[in-house]
């Protein structure tokens, strides 16, 4: 087994960034989800409500990031500093706020405009916890960005193939894997070999990771990365193959042991279960 590809999403839920090597720090890989927008409550925005942030793609530079979408003008943001820091939640139902940055009112504005409603960015200086302690089955403690559950998410070539087989079969267009937002995709195994691999020692490269269990999947997945145009699939026929105990099952979390560089090519090697 092998790597194919590498990505990172600078600002959660976001367009991707593609990469040949990265490097995997505690809480993900280096420069993955620390920014995100909230709305007026400091709830923080995804695509689930708001596709159009497909459209948004930011790019990380040393020290901040710049802004690009459709029709805007490029906004270069700092990392900010020396701000008070306001409280924030991923999402409605999380009760844990975390501390984060205010990116300023010119990001604030450029956001606000793209999406039509009123939003902030805000940067996660100090990745920390925000999700209650019981409530995961691999518990990270404090180190996660602002990533829904786990730092990374692992998925399988050979997985979106059997998927894609179903849509055809359904006379539905194939996804690319762009469509799961996946960290890391691998090549070599079976379909459906990740489902094998909750609890276990994956090394990639010369980093190691636990297997954190399967990805429970959302509308998210209907949507065109590239676009931000929403869709029925494949999310509609994942629900009639892939349905386990009220989840949707496509791909795997990941949680780092071990820190390093994780790129393109490196081998994927899964420890026998103990």
């Amino acid at each position: 087994m092998r790597v194919t590809s590498v990505h990172t999403y600078p600002v959660k839920g976001c367009h991707r960034l593609d990469h040949n090597t990265v490097r995997v720090e505690p809480w993900g890989l280096a420069g993955d989800r620390r920014w995100m927008i909230v709305d007026a409550d400091g709830i923080g925005v995804t695509q689930r409500q708001h596709p159009v942030l497909a459209t948004l793609r930011p790019v990380v530079r040393p020290g901040g990031l710049v802004l690009r979408g459709p029709g805007r003008p490029d906004l270069d943001v700092p990392e900010p500093a020396g701000v008070a820091p306001v409280a924030v939640r991923t999402f409605r139902h999380r009760k844990l706020p975390v501390d984060a940055l205010p990116a300023g009112p010119a990001a604030d504005a450029w956001l606000t405009a793209a999406l039509d409603m009123p939003v902030r960015l805000t940067w996660l200086a100090r990745p920390t916890r925000h999700i209650a302690a019981g409530e995961r089955t691999y518990d990270t403690g404090d180190q996660v960005s602002f990533a829904d559950a786990y730092p990374l998410l692992l998925t399988v070539t050979a997985s979106l193939d059997a998927l894609n087989g179903w849509l055809a079969e359904a006379d539905a267009a194939p996804v690319p894997m762009t469509r799961f937002r996946p960290n890391v995709v691998v090549e070599g195994a079976p379909a459906w070999a990740e489902d094998g691999w909750a609890g276990r020692t994956v090394r990639i490269g010369a980093t190691t990771f636990r297997a954190a269990g399967p990805c429970d999947r959302c509308v998210v997945t209907t949507t065109d990365q590239e676009t931000g145009v929403r869709e029925h699939e494949p999310l509609r026929t994942l629900v009639r193959h892939r349905r386990v105990d009220r989840k949707v099952l496509f791909g795997l979390h990941l949680v780092p042991v071990s820190t390093g560089p994780l790129g393109v090519g490196d081998p994927v090697r899964v420890d026998p279960a103990t």
